[in-house]
């Protein structure tokens, strides 16, 4: 049997990312996968998400990423495997 391994990675989504539903369909991905964490916009226009879950979920969630929302234009994915914090639910923070 495969053993799971859980991931926890710092996700920064650049481009037109804001005021297109980016984190609310982030979130319904997140959900769909399993994932844990949060997302969130940032001040320089980017979108910032930590997500948390087994691994071939988040590479799921990662790939994603890259598409976005239908009116998204992402530029730029960069994903960084960070600590895991054991997050309970997958949250739109402001």
């Amino acid at each position: 049997m495969k053993k799971e391994i859980f991931r926890s990675y710092k996700i920064t989504i650049k481009g037109k990312v804001q005021g297109v539903s980016y984190r609310f369909n982030a979130q319904a991905m997140a959900h769909k996968l399993n994932l844990t964490g949060y997302v969130r916009n940032l001040h320089d226009g980017s979108v910032f998400a930590h997500a948390e879950g087994k691994e071939e979920e988040i590479n799921k969630f990662i790939d994603w990423c890259y598409i976005g929302s239908r009116l998204a234009k992402v530029t730029e994915v960069a994903a960084e495997e960070t600590e895991f914090v054991g997050f309970q639910t997958f949250e739109i923070k402001k």
